[in-house]
């Protein structure tokens, strides 16, 4: 069997995203700092002191690109990562299925729980009918995909349609 995913895999994946959120504190004690240096410094100034309104725009300034940011770095990439790393706690946890079906597609990249996956149409016996089903299995897009062969047989292990291992059948 021909396994997708190494022992490292979790743990490189932590690693990244625990970078991610230690920039993302950097950026945050950055921008507190420069708010309460510069709210520290209004509050010093005199009545109605000509400067005052630079400190207010000066911290408008700051928490504009704080929020600009934010949103993209934690709405996309911290996202991305945290579901990464879900998905591969899931594998190491989850319960495996093993399955042996002829491949049949290859469909176009879908997000499988936050995570772009390519997708491998096998042909499933269906139990009810006679006629076969479609079964998609989602390969991980960070991988490389395997070189099914249409018609041929694959054995495949895998955890909610996510390919953990595949052999080739002779």
């Amino acid at each position: 069997m021909i396994k997708l995913y190494r022992d490292d895999d979790l743990w490189d994946a932590v690693i990244q995203r625990r970078k991610i959120l230690a920039v993302f504190a950097g950026v945050t004690a950055a921008f507190a700092a420069v708010f309460v240096t510069l709210t520290a410094l209004y509050t010093q100034l005199p009545y109605a002191d000509p400067t005052g309104p630079w400190y207010i725009a000066a911290v408008c300034v700051a928490a504009a690109a704080y929020l600009i940011f934010t949103f993209p770095f934690m709405g996309i990439k911290f996202k991305r990562s945290n579901a990464y790393c879900k998905m591969l706690r899931f594998i190491s946890a989850g319960l495996k299925e093993q399955s042996f079906m002829p491949f049949e597609d290859i469909e176009d990249w879908i997000t499988h729980d936050g995570v772009d996956c390519n997708v491998a149409v096998f042909a499933a016996k269906n139990i009810k009918k006679d006629e076969p089903m479609r079964r998609q299995i989602y390969v991980d897009g960070e991988k490389e995909f395997p070189p099914f062969v249409v018609g041929r047989y694959v054995r495949i292990i895998s955890q909610g349609n996510l390919l953990i291992e595949y052999e080739m059948a002779d």
